[in-house]
């Protein structure tokens, strides 16, 4: 897996395939969740985020965006870990109502996450796992990590990032 540096908008392969598939909402029960064919640009995050946090000097560069929910609630790939490479970052959910938190530890977890069936939206839903045989098959070609429930890769997750979401708070005016 790759690193994709400064405004490369380039997908890591894995998140290439995930959006090649498209994601069906199902009324509800199914998946929440847009995929973008490549990063949002370095510009468009920092627009987002001084959106969001009312903060006008608040940076993206911390944040590599990579899909949405139908609510505009955005995906995105987290340096929270200074010099690992960019797979290995925290995957974490920024709602379009004011939600956010880390979602899994990093882009093989998230994968896992998808393949039970749950998206970023979904992350912190107490419904059922509903695997996917597609997103199953994607994440037993890429991931590096085994496979376990979704409650426990957020579990995780969260505890590993436990000041996220406090942080992400923390640039509002």
């Amino acid at each position: 897996m790759s690193e994709t540096p400064g405004d490369d908008c380039r997908l890591p392969p894995a998140l290439a395939d995930v959006a090649r598939i498209e994601f069906d909402y199902a009324d509800g029960d199914g998946i929440d969740f847009e995929p973008y064919a490549a990063f949002d640009s370095a510009e468009e995050t920092t627009h987002w985020l001084r959106q969001w946090t009312g903060n006008p000097e608040a940076d993206g560069s911390a944040y590599r965006v990579f899909g949405q929910d139908g609510a505009g609630g955005l995906a995105a790939l987290w340096h929270g870990r200074p010099g690992r490479p960019l797979t290995e970052q925290p995957v974490v959910y920024v709602g379009s109502e004011g939600e956010c938190d880390v979602v899994a530890g990093n882009l093989s977890d998230f994968l896992w996450l998808l393949a039970h069936g749950m998206g970023p939206a979904e992350a912190d839903d107490e419904r059922p796992e509903r695997p996917d045989p597609e997103l199953t098959a994607l994440a037993e070609r890429h991931a590096t990590t085994p496979r376990r429930p979704a409650a426990d890769i957020v579990k995780e997750a969260r505890a590993a990032f436990p000041t996220f979401a406090e942080g992400l708070w923390a640039l509002c005016r």
